[in-house]
């Protein structure tokens, strides 16, 4: 809103200062500085309230060190999160910008989803919550909402040489003249064209198209291709919000893994929207996307303001309502970003928690299915419960993951150099 009316205002009046709201650095700064005061300002009063309805953590004994100090803490703070994203966002981006549109739905989509599996927990007293149906079915129409957005938008495009678009079959949104990199100060026709293309290292030309997918249905192999990707979309929605679900079992280690993950969006975020640093870099230059900058920077804020309440000893906790809503948001700037393909390394802790739940399970209903008795891989899952069952106080396990959180993020942003 705020972009807005300084934009409206340049138009008539020369007013001092006005022009930092032109500058996405200066906004997303801004923007991280505001979320950060929303969540630690706001987070106190939310906190009291919900102590003040009973919105206690109901905690099942695990045999787990300092796991009964945790009863009665209130949980549900992901809403904390979501505001300290959303009114950043609002008042700071360019809200005509298709990336924050769709970004504002995913975070109230996924917020809304865990609130849901929150209040059927805490007010029903049912420990199950939402039924994994309805989970799973709100998940998957958000990658139904996320895929068509990015197939049907006339915003959402690539840039790249007429040739090679040509020679692709890729539909051709706007013809445009851009400097080349390579030979400053001329210019060089260029062209935005829709496609399902995705940035990946180590592939020929940094880049994969989900069309490749569908070129084993021959013939119709076009028809296949949105089907294709709204199904990858859908996966990859559903396996980072659920992954970032199992991540938060211990205090602190999802809000910092995500504060983690969300820096290193931002960086790609900033140079897949800086047309002179994606050429540099040999990445798709994305139109638009610069914009997410601002919204990531709110997200970072709102993740690191959590930590204020939510670090060892936590005073609150995020629920559902905010672990869902980090991992849907994780997974759709990748996605936007066309850089999904790089989230197994980058959400690796979000990974490693939930294959170890997957090990698990799978081993011990076929040990019980084989001997009679169901074996373990580990002595709990997810594996921060491993750990902590070996004896290591939850701080240091959090820490230790974190730590490995900035090594994974840092091999990520080399990728970029990577061919």
């Amino acid at each position: 809103m705020l972009y807005h009316l300084f934009d409206n205002l340049n138009k008539y009046y020369d007013i001092p200062g006005a022009r930092l709201f032109q500058y996405i650095t200066f906004r997303a700064g801004f923007a991280m500085v505001l979320s950060l005061m929303i969540a630690v300002g706001l987070g106190d009063r939310i906190i009291k309230y919900l102590r003040k309805l009973q919105i206690g953590e109901t905690v099942r004994d695990l045999g787990l060190e300092g796991q009964k100090e945790k009863e009665g803490t209130p949980t549900m703070g992901g809403i904390i999160m979501i505001l300290a994203i959303l009114i950043p966002t609002l008042l700071l981006a360019n809200l005509n910008n298709v990336y924050i549109q769709l970004m504002i739905v995913v975070t109230i989509w996924m917020g809304l989803i865990g609130f849901l599996d929150d209040y059927i927990k805490v007010f029903r007293k049912n420990k199950q919550g939402l039924k994994s149906i309805f989970k799973i079915f709100g998940q998957v129409s958000l990658g139904l909402i996320v895929g068509l957005t990015m197939l049907n938008s006339d915003q959402v495009v690539v840039r790249m040489d007429p040739t090679e678009a040509s020679r692709n079959h890729y539909r051709v949104v706007q013809q445009i003249l851009a400097e080349d990199i390579h030979h400053r100060g001329q210019s060089k026709e260029m062209v935005y064209v829709k496609s399902t293309l995705t940035n990946v290292p180590f592939l020929k030309g940094n880049r994969f198209d989900y069309a490749r997918i569908s070129e084993w249905f021959g013939d119709n192999a076009g028809k296949f291709t949105a089907l294709i990707f709204i199904l990858a979309v859908i996966f990859i929605v559903t396996a980072v919000s659920n992954g970032s679900n199992l991540t938060d079992g211990i205090d602190g280690l999802a809000g910092g893994s995500a504060a983690i993950i969300g820096g290193v969006l931002g960086v790609l975020a900033y140079v897949s929207g800086n047309s002179v640093i994606a050429d540099y870099l040999d990445i798709f230059y994305l139109p638009f996307t610069g914009e997410m900058v601002v919204f990531i920077a709110s997200f970072l804020g709102a993740c690191i303001g959590f930590l204020w309440y939510n670090a060892y000893p936590a005073r609150v906790f995020m629920g559902d309502t905010g672990s869902l809503m980090i991992g849907g948001v994780i997974a759709a700037l990748a996605i936007i970003l066309r850089k999904e393909l790089l989230l197994p390394g980058l959400c690796g802790i979000f990974f490693v928690e939930t294959i170890s739940v997957m090990m698990q399970v799978s081993w011990f209903k076929y040990t019980k299915r084989r001997f009679g008795a169901g074996r373990r891989i580990f002595l709990m899952s997810p594996l921060h419960h491993h750990f902590q069952k070996l004896g290591i106080h939850e701080s240091k396990i959090v820490t230790r993951f974190w730590i490995v959180g900035i090594f994974l993020a840092v091999s990520t942003i080399i990728t970029l150099k990577i061919r």
